[in-house]
């Protein structure tokens, strides 16, 4: 099943502890909590179940929901 951004909104703030309605597609999801070791948990859920490969370098550099879902191709 493919990864789709009510999933992916939902996998950051279960890693991150927050409501979904908590975690804004705009923000520096680092502000919220986010580090190296939450973002692999992501990383690898992801890939477990829904086959997402990309490197986690990635989705460092751009911590946001909003470019997560661009650069995994998640229409939003």
């Amino acid at each position: 099943m493919a990864l789709t951004l009510d999933q992916l909104r939902r996998d950051i703030a279960d890693v991150l502890g927050e409501s979904v309605d908590d975690i804004p597609d705009d923000e520096n999801l680092v502000d919220y909590g986010l580090d190296s070791v939450r973002l692999m948990a992501l990383v690898g859920r992801w890939r477990d179940a829904h086959g997402v490969e990309t490197a986690v370098a990635d989705l460092a550099e751009r911590p946001v929901v909003g470019e997560w879902a661009a650069l995994l191709g998640i229409a939003r």
